[in-house]
């Protein structure tokens, strides 16, 4: 009998297979499904920290409206700074609506304890966040709505010039810290790839208190209708190519940092998801695959991966995970770097191939 298992945040799972923060997991059915179909845990989607806000906001104009209608009103509440945003790293300008997102901060709860009711796998969380501030101690309410675990997603841009790396990467940390610092349940970063020292940034992570590190969430390019002159925004669902950059940097960090490695982004096939757990991941997250396939294909992809497992002899999924990291490689870098070579080496000595055969074909 194949053993799927695996651990991920705490968690025992039947299959590596997780389903990743998509608008799929707004349906409690959508969730079942998921479950019946060979998931071994699913990601809820995001709820982002500026719908906490903004609650926060309108709550605080309610209860003081009139309050400065007499002199002495003004000292009734006082003003709600632990909300504002850190100068250095907030928000910018020209944030959207989030009155129109999905269900709102208390929606948010009662779908967190709707799921976890409805499912026996782990349901974990999702924030989506820039910044620490007050609105951290929403993560305790997502703890005591039944969340096995908070997927911390965080979602910035630098485009402010003055913004250092070093400066964003502490702001990172004291966001995981405070999270850690406020809830029990394990806590994943979900993380995009433009770090210029991304191995010390998951060590500095990894002493934030960050028990699992997300590789790597994907950062959706606005277009140009030159037309019309707009900025317009863009979804390109993705493939498994994506996979690549993921694989590399999974297969770097495993053995030399304590948190889980999960691997998103370009996990569409059983043969993907066999490449993230050699690499080194415990889980490997898919949403694109099922978007565009149904949440029907976790089963065909779980049959991929018991088949080639049976026919390889891999009695479990632990057996193989990290057998292809490069922790038994005593420089990384010059590994990585040789590799870099023969791969223009080869694209080089195939393309002289082909067109030598063009010419003498010709001839």
């Amino acid at each position: 009998m194949t053993d799927l298992r695996t651990t991920y945040l705490g968690c025992e799972l039947k299959s590596p297979l997780v389903v990743s923060a998509s608008p799929l997991s707004e349906e409690i059915d959508n969730l079942r499904k998921m479950e019946d179909a060979g998931a071994g845990a699913v990601v809820l989607h995001s709820l982002f920290e500026e719908q906490i806000i903004r609650e926060d906001e309108e709550l605080h104009r309610g209860l003081s409206a009139g309050t400065e209608s007499f002199p002495e009103s003004l000292t009734y509440l006082p003003e709600v700074t632990q909300y504002q945003q850190v100068p250095d790293f907030g928000v910018p300008n020209g944030t959207p609506d989030m009155t129109v997102y999905n269900r709102g901060p208390e929606g948010y709860l009662e779908h967190v304890r709707r799921a976890a009711e409805a499912v026996s796998i782990p349901v974990i969380a999702s924030l989506n966040a820039t910044s620490p501030g007050g609105w951290i101690k929403h993560a305790q309410k997502i703890e005591e709505a039944g969340a096995s675990a908070l997927e911390l997603n965080i979602y910035f841009l630098p485009t402010d010039p003055a913004l250092s790396g070093s400066d964003i990467e502490k702001n990172y940390c004291e966001l995981v810290t405070q999270v850690k610092n406020t809830i029990h349940i394990p806590v994943a970063v979900k993380l995009g790839p433009y770090f210029s020292a991304m191995a010390n940034f998951a060590r500095e992570l990894d002493k934030a208190g960050a028990d699992a590190l997300v590789l790597f969430n994907r950062f959706y390019q606005p277009d140009f209708d030159i037309e019309n002159l707009e900025v317009v925004p863009t979804v390109a669902l993705s493939t498994s190519q994506e996979l690549l950059l993921r694989l590399h940097w999974v297969a770097i960090l495993y053995g030399h940092v304590r948190p889980d490695l999960a691997i998103t982004g370009g996990v569409h096939t059983a043969e993907d998801v066999l490449k993230a757990m050699m690499a080194g991941a415990r889980v490997a997250m898919m949403t694109s695959a099922l978007l565009r396939n149904g949440i029907e294909h976790l089963k065909r992809v779980r049959q991929g991966l018991v088949s080639w497992m049976e026919e390889h002899e891999y009695e479990s999924v632990r057996q193989m995970q990290g057998s292809l990291a490069l922790r038994s490689v005593p420089n990384p870098a010059a590994f990585e770097r040789a590799n870099y070579m023969r791969v223009l080496g080869s694209y080089r000595l195939r393309s002289l191939g082909s067109w030598r055969t063009g010419m003498a074909s010709k001839e």
